[in-house]
């Protein structure tokens, strides 16, 4: 274990770098051309939804763990449950997100195609 570990994760670590510099160069990139990529961040596209993304997962998961220690304390549940309330939560954060974004780009789509 003391060994190993290490020894897989800096195996996978040049297994995983090997494999991109494989794929760049079957791309024909050269290293000028990713590196102008990562540092201009005019052409990346961004979430606009990042915060609000978090912000809802969080909320969610803060309130799955509070049912989870109400309902631990009240019934006497075993740990399997409280992390499987906390686990749906976080799910259920996740659709409500997919939920307000999901509306929130079809009134801009609707908004732009009423303009053009």
């Amino acid at each position: 274990m003391t060994f190993g570990i290490p020894g897989i994760i800096i195996f996978w670590y040049l297994y995983t770098k090997h494999r991109e510099r494989m794929r760049l160069i079957e791309k024909g990139l050269t290293p000028e051309e990713v590196k102008a990529y990562y540092t201009d961040t005019s052409n990346k596209p961004r979430n606009p939804y990042s915060s609000l993304k978090w912000g809802v997962l969080l909320t969610f998961i803060g309130a799955g763990i509070f049912l989870a220690n109400l309902f631990e304390g009240m019934y006497d549940i075993e740990e399997g449950v409280m992390m499987g309330i906390i686990i749906l939560c976080a799910g259920l954060g996740f659709l409500v997100y997919y939920g307000i974004v999901s509306s929130k780009i079809k009134n801009n789509l609707s908004d732009t195609q009423i303009k053009i």
